[in-house]
Formats: C-alpha cells, sequence, structure tokens
C-alpha cells in the first residue's frame, strides 16, 4: 500500500514539472496546410445550356454570353462546347481572354485545355500585355510558363516600334521575343531586316543573332551579331560589321553607331574607306561623324589613296579628317596626319613629324623634318608644300634651308647637290622636269660622259638658278652671274664635295609599305 502511494506521488510530481516546462518553453506551431490550386474550369454563365447525343455527345452546349473561370483567368464568348470530363471547352465568336490588369487575348475561335493551361487561338487573334500588342491569325498561349508562340506568321507592335516574321514566340513575364523567318523590324528612324531576332520589350533591344541589315537615314549597317536600342537609337555589333553612308564605310571587329548623334566608333582591324575620293583609312580605332565629315583613326593607322594605279600608303600616330561647307557645293576636305609620318609608293616615299592635307587647293603641307624621296633624288627643307593635280604632283615648294640631292647611279658615293633657302619643282604626268633654287644658291653637279663616266665636277655660288630635266635626265641649266670652279673627280676639295648640311638618309627611307610602321629617326650628328 505504501509503495503504490508513493509510486502515485512520484507520477503527480512530475507531471507537475512538465506542467510548468511547458510553460516556459516556446510552442511550435505547425505550418498550416497549403491548400491545393483548384485546376477545375468553372462555367459561371451562359443564357443558354444543352446537350446534342448526336451532334457532340461529350459537350455540353453553350450559348449567349458564355463566360468561364480558370486559375486567375477570366474568358468569355459568344458560344462553346464544354468538356468538362477533360477539363476544357471550344470557344466561338469574340473570344476573349483576360489575365489580371495587364494581359488580354481575343480571337474568333479558341480551344483551351484547363490541366495545361494552354490556350490554342485562330483566326484574328489579338495579344495585348501592357503597351505590347501581337497581331496574328495562329497563337497558343502557354499560360502555365507564360509563354505565346505564333507560327503563321505575326506582327508585334512596341510602342513606335513594328516587328514582323513567319513565326515566333513572346513571354509575358519577362518581356522577351524571338522572331524567325523573314524577320522586319521598323521604328520611325531605322528599318532592320534579318532572319533570327530577339527583342527585349522592357527595354526596347534587339539582339542580332544572324546575317541583318539595318537602314537608318542614308546610313545602312550591315552585323551577324550585335544589339539595338530603339528607344535611344544605337547600335553596338561585333563580327566584322560594316557601316555604310553615301559612299564611306566603316568596319572592325566591333562597331558602336548613334543613329542621333550621326556618330559611329569601330575598334579593332578598323577599315574606313571613302569611295568617293578613293582613299581609305586602317587602324585599330577608328570614329566617324556623318553630320560633319569629322573623320579620325589611330593606334597602327594607315591612310591609302587609291585613286591611280600605284596606291600610296602613310602611316602616322594619328590620322584625322575635317570637312568643311559639308551640306554645300563647296565643300572641302582637310587630311591631318601627326607625330611619326611615314609614307611610301613605289615612285615617292617621303618622312615628316606632321602633314596637312587640304583638298581646296589639293596642297600637302609637311612639317617638322620633311624628307621626300623619288627615286635616286631626296629632298630636304623646314616644310615642304606638294601640290596635286588629278591626285599626280603638279609641283613642289620647298620654304627654308631646301636641300636636293641626287645620287649618280654610276657611283653610288658621288651626289649632286642643290642647296638655297627655297626651292620649286614642276611635273609632267606625275614626272619632274624643271627645277629652281632661290637665294644663296650653292650648286655641285657631276657632268657625266654617256651614263657611267664622270668626268668633272661643277662648283657654283649665285642667286637663282633653273634646271631642266628630261626622263629625270639634265638637259641644260640656267643661272644669273655666278662664281664657281670646275674640279676633275680626283681633286675636288673636300669641303666642296660636299655643300653644308649634307646627309642622304638611306637608313629612314621607308623600304616597302609595310616599312612604314617602323619609325627610324635621324643619327645624331
Amino acid at each position: 500500500m505504501k509503495r503504490l502511494v508513493y509510486f502515485l506521488m512520484v507520477l503527480f510530481l512530475l507531471a507537475v514539472a512538465g506542467a510548468e516546462a511547458q510553460k516556459t518553453r516556446p510552442v511550435k506551431k505547425r505550418p498550416a496546410r497549403k491548400a491545393a490550386q483548384d485546376k477545375r474550369v468553372y462555367l459561371v454563365h451562359a443564357d443558354v445550356l444543352h446537350f446534342d447525343q448526336f451532334k457532340n455527345p461529350d459537350a455540353t452546349i453553350l450559348n449567349g454570353k458564355v463566360h468561364f473561370t480558370h486559375v486567375g483567368a477570366r474568358l468569355y464568348c459568344d458560344s462553346a462546347y464544354f468538356y468538362e470530363a477533360s477539363n476544357s471547352f471550344e470557344a466561338f465568336g469574340h473570344v476573349r481572354l483576360y489575365q489580371g490588369d495587364t494581359l488580354s487575348l481575343v480571337s474568333d475561335y479558341a480551344y483551351y485545355d484547363g490541366n495545361e493551361q494552354m490556350a490554342r487561338a485562330r483566326y484574328n487573334v489579338v495579344l495585348k500585355n501592357r503597351k505590347t500588342t501581337l497581331y496574328t491569325d495562329s497563337l497558343d498561349f502557354d499560360r502555365l510558363y507564360d509563354n505565346a508562340y505564333f507560327f503563321e506568321g505575326g506582327k508585334m507592335v512596341d510602342g513606335k516600334t513594328t516587328l514582323t516574321s513567319d513565326w515566333g514566340e513572346y513571354n509575358t513575364k519577362s518581356k522577351m521575343s524571338v522572331f524567325n523567318f523573314d524577320v522586319k523590324m521598323k521604328s520611325p528612324k531605322f528599318y532592320l531586316t534579318t532572319d533570327t531576332l530577339y527583342y527585349d520589350n522592357a527595354r526596347s533591344i534587339a539582339h542580332i543573332v544572324g546575317p541583318s541589315h539595318i537602314t537608318s537615314g542614308n546610313s545602312t549597317i550591315y552585323s551577324e551579331q550585335g544589339y539595338y536600342d530603339t528607344k535611344k537609337d544605337q547600335a553596338t555589333l561585333m563580327n566584322r560589321s560594316v557601316l555604310r553612308n553615301q559612299g564611306k564605310s566603316m568596319v572592325g571587329d566591333s562597331v558602336f553607331y548613334d543613329s542621333q548623334l550621326g556618330f559611329s566608333q569601330a575598334f579593332r582591324n578598323v577599315i574606313y574607306v571613302d569611295s568617293v575620293n578613293k582613299n581609305k583609312m586602317t587602324g585599330n580605332y577608328g570614329e566617324y561623324w556623318e553630320n560633319t565629315g569629322y573623320a579620325l583613326c589611330t593606334d597602327s593607322a594607315v591612310a591609302i589613296d587609291f585613286s591611280q594605279g600605284d596606291s600610296l600608303y602613310m602611316h602616322a600616330d594619328t590620322l584625322k579628317v575635317v570637312t568643311f561647307n559639308i551640306e554645300t557645293d563647296s565643300v572641302y576636305r582637310k587630311i591631318h596626319a601627326y607625330h611619326h609620318v611615314r609614307a611610301y609608293r613605289t615612285d615617292v616615299q617621303a618622312v615628316c613629324d606632321s602633314l596637312i592635307y587640304n583638298s581646296l587647293d589639293s596642297c600637302m603641307t609637311m612639317y617638322f623634318d620633311p624628307i621626300v624621296w623619288n627615286y635616286n633624288q631626296q629632298l630636304m627643307g623646314d616644310q615642304i608644300d606638294v601640290f596635286m593635280k588629278d591626285s599626280l604632283i603638279n609641283r613642289a615648294h620647298v620654304i627654308g634651308n631646301a636641300f636636293s640631292i641626287q645620287q649618280l647611279k654610276s657611283d653610288t658615293t658621288l651626289f649632286n647637290q642643290v642647296s638655297s633657302k627655297e626651292m620649286f619643282a614642276y611635273f609632267i604626268d606625275g614626272k619632274i622636269h624643271e627645277t629652281q633654287a632661290k637665294d644663296n644658291v650653292l650648286i655641285g653637279y657631276f657632268f657625266e660622259e654617256g651614263d657611267s663616266v664622270v668626268i668633272i665636277y661643277n662648283y657654283q655660288e649665285t642667286t637663282e638658278m633653273r634646271m631642266f630635266l628630261k626622263d629625270r635626265k639634265l638637259e641644260r641649266v640656267w643661272t644669273p652671274k655666278t662664281s664657281g670652279t670646275m674640279y676633275p673627280p680626283n681633286q675636288i676639295p673636300a669641303e666642296k664635295k660636299r655643300l653644308e648640311g649634307f646627309a642622304w638618309y638611306d637608313y629612314v627611307r621607308p623600304l616597302n609599305r609595310y616599312d612604314i610602321f617602323v619609325w627610324r629617326p635621324k643619327k645624331k650628328g
């Protein structure tokens, strides 16, 4: 009996301790069980409901103001076949589907599968999602994944942009679209054609993934990979995309184009071609402003003139084109090349620090240690102006410390020399036929017997000299009163054999079109 009482007391104490502990320990509640989503299609209203065992025994036939609901969607039509067993229906006449406040789908006919949440709309289909509207005759709308598919031609209107294609898809949630086959994209400022296009409706950005053509004003773009922002009218293009504008083109590994500013940039392996003036520029960076005609090329920049059969190649650290009076008949351009200028053509080569070519008077001016070579002749001065006619040299003017040197073919250690304050050279068909030297003229000239034997050296000092040449050979020389001496070849004084300031810069001379990239400065002394 005592043991029983003791046992009951222990149980009582344990019960009281457990109750106290229960008061102090937080109670964890089980989460409420989430109600399963009701996937049944519900008929809300119809004016007339009947059955036809012979015509369609599986369907409830509905007429007049038919209204269904399904998982947040409202569906309306004039008449319907309701297949309750398969949770689906066919809708006829003024079919309308509304999902929330932002999406609607209308058509003449639709089949709706409630189990798959798939609406198959046909004939005069219009899908609206906020500011985006899609028109087609055949569209499948997958409500489960928010995807709309059209496959018999479609047109999407997004603000001021219109897209058409044979087939495609549009996601109403992500606002991303895909268009395939015969894709056309139009806006007030551009027109794009391609075979495949991805379009971000939220940001109004088109992604080009195949051969595509874009027209914007006077500019056209060809690209196989890139992006076009339809709001900003900006294109970012890759894979050697080509930009063209009124006879001019620019291509690069990547190209940026702003239609509103008329500005384009190209990066790496850039080629800018002006087919009207028959010249081009290459480099690793280029830009062009179509409204002003300003162009820039740098990083391995080369200007190429191909107006004649033999192209002229010119390299500089930076090449720049500035256009004046661009919208008038008196338009002209200035081409600036500055720092480490080197030029090569088979008949003429040149080096200087800076150069400007003005198309108004067809004058090319070379600054800072300019040197020009023509076959075996070298011309130097403080400044050299070269005037062109029909892309050929017409005349040249050397200003300050002018020095002309001609290397003899019979003996390459001997040189004909003329120095003066100023020199002029005149050309016919690109060949020199007359030279003039003025002020403080010094002449050191070898006379040859035939083409191989030097017979005498003529040293003269005068105020002016004119030399007439034929086929680059001396025919006659005119000078006013002179003082000078003639020396046999083996009796020429050292100070007379080389005029003051003489320097033969054959090691500086560009050797070919590739050598223009190798800058070789003059040796000290």
